[in-house]
């Protein structure tokens, strides 16, 4: 009798160890599938936060809905249809800023391309470089993305260089002020008018709420 319980009771152990031997591997399994989980979890949300972040960062303003101000509160003055010429869809300028390494060409305002999407967009009522005392205004995304042409201006200061190549010249301008402004549908430039100037407007980075606005005197005109 003694060696028949000893017996029941190794076979019993021996049926205890194969059940913790599989209620163990049932817990590391069900573990290692809640972890793999959530790292699919985590990469998923993840994305959709780069998703969401490049889409808020992305959400500008279409330039046909903003009305830009001078500091007088009245539209800027633009240019006769016919100091225009024809429309092309070929870069007829660049923009480089040496500072944050950008070469970026720009459109005739009234090409299609000329748009936020696809390009730094040069906004109607702008006046090319060449017209005296006038305001070339440049807007372009910030945040990420391939079409975040302006995601580096936070990058400046006052004092900061950027060039404008057009029709054979560069115009080299100076940064003279940085400020921000609510998104509300409305842009106000603040600028010397007795100076030719450019401005360049982008969103605020990590911040949705607002756009900053760099303008900038000319300083000097070369032949290329």
């Amino acid at each position: 009798m003694l060696v028949t319980y000893t017996r029941m009771v190794k076979q019993d152990n021996r049926k205890q160890e194969k059940r913790i031997s599989s209620s163990t591997i049932a817990v590391i399994g069900s573990v290692i599938i809640l972890i793999g989980g959530f790292f699919l979890s985590y990469n998923y949300v993840q994305s959709k936060r780069v998703m969401a972040y490049d889409y808020m960062a992305n959400v500008f303003y279409q330039a046909e809905e903003v009305e830009i101000l001078e500091h007088d509160g009245e539209l800027q003055e633009e240019q006769k249809e016919e100091e225009l010429g024809e429309v092309t869809n070929e870069y007829i300028g660049y923009l480089t800023i040496p500072k944050i390494n950008l070469k970026k060409g720009f459109l005739d305002m009234r090409s299609k391309l000329n748009n936020i999407e696809q390009n730094i967009t040069v906004i109607e009522g702008s006046s090319y470089p060449d017209k005296e005392k006038g305001n070339l205004i440049i807007a372009a995304h910030s945040g990420s993305g391939w079409k975040a042409f302006f995601n580096d201006l936070y990058k400046l200061s006052t004092g900061d260089k950027a060039e404008i190549s057009y029709k054979g010249k560069k115009y080299t301008y100076k940064i003279v002020n940085i400020y921000k402004q609510q998104k509300t549908g409305t842009i106000a430039i603040y600028r010397n008018y007795d100076k030719t100037t450019l401005t360049l407007i982008t969103c605020t980075n990590f911040d949705k709420a607002t756009q900053t606005i760099y303008v900038a005197e000319l300083q000097s005109v070369v032949e290329e």
